[in-house]
């Protein structure tokens, strides 16, 4: 039995386009996350980049279950003494509408030179327009569970 190992000849780029509305914040960017990696590919490597380009749209429309949308903040330090910054998960909702996705995706790929790649082929729009109509991406259907109406 011989190990597969991908060429560079091997992989082709593809673009596929994700609708976040009404999808659960978490389990969506775990979805697209895999994606990124190239794990939906059959010719899956762990250490090449498999040329998948993810476009979300709609991403204002993602939601979280429960109260992390009053619970989350989000924290990031600007390198000063007593520089830490916090934002409500609301407010940075209301600020930036796709980055709360955009942060869920990118920290759930790899911290390397290889994740530096690969984030650079998310793009997270915050209504349902992209300019990247010219690459023809494919839907990419995620289902996620839907939460529950309180």
């Amino acid at each position: 039995m011989k190990t597969y190992s991908p060429k560079p000849g091997d992989i082709a780029e593809k673009w596929y386009v994700a609708d976040a509305t009404g999808q659960i914040v978490g389990r969506f960017a775990a979805k697209v996350a895999a994606v990124l990696r190239g794990k939906n590919f059959p010719q899956f490597a762990p250490h090449w980049n498999m040329g998948a380009h993810v476009v979300v749209i709609n991403a204002e429309k993602a939601v979280f279950t429960g109260k992390k949308m009053e619970d989350k903040y989000y924290r990031y330090h600007t390198g000063w003494p007593h520089g830490l910054k916090e934002k409500q998960a609301k407010t940075l909702a209301v600020e930036k509408p796709g980055e709360i996705l955009r942060q869920a995706i990118l920290g759930m790929l790899p911290k390397t030179r290889l994740g530096e790649r690969m984030k650079k082929r998310l793009r997270v729009f915050a209504g349902p327009n992209h300019p990247h109509g010219a690459q023809n991406p494919e839907p990419l259907v995620i289902e996620t569970r839907k939460p529950r109406k309180e």
